[in-house]
């Protein structure tokens, strides 16, 4: 019976050597607080990421709309120019005294003077 005693001892030794071993082992690569605060540290870089995108598109449309706008403006302003040079030539004196004289049948009095600008 000693040889079974000893067998029994050896046994409860090794199964109390490789229960602390166990417990040595558990210990995990990274406590619950770093998981967490790496998923929240995930989760602002996400967010970011989005704001950054969402920002440059918003940045984008506004340019177009700038650029749309100034090609409205400068198609406006050759419309203007057309009619400004299309003012001048509808308003020259001799064109003025043409319709008056013909179409009108108005005369010039010889106390009437001419005043150009």
């Amino acid at each position: 019976m000693s040889n079974l005693a000893k067998k029994l001892q050896q046994e409860s030794q090794k199964r109390t050597i490789q229960k602390t071993k166990t417990a040595v082992e558990r210990n995990a690569l990274f406590s619950p607080g770093e998981k967490i605060l790496a998923l929240l540290f995930g989760a602002c870089i996400c967010i970011g990421s989005v704001q950054i995108v969402t920002n440059a598109a918003e940045i984008y449309q506004v340019n177009k709309g700038i650029q749309d706008v100034e090609a409205k403006i400068q198609e406006q302003q050759k419309v203007n120019g057309d009619l400004t040079v299309q003012v001048a030539e509808l308003s020259t004196y001799e064109r003025i005294w043409a319709i008056a004289t013909k179409e009108l049948g108005l005369q010039l009095n010889d106390n009437v003077k001419v005043v150009q600008e």
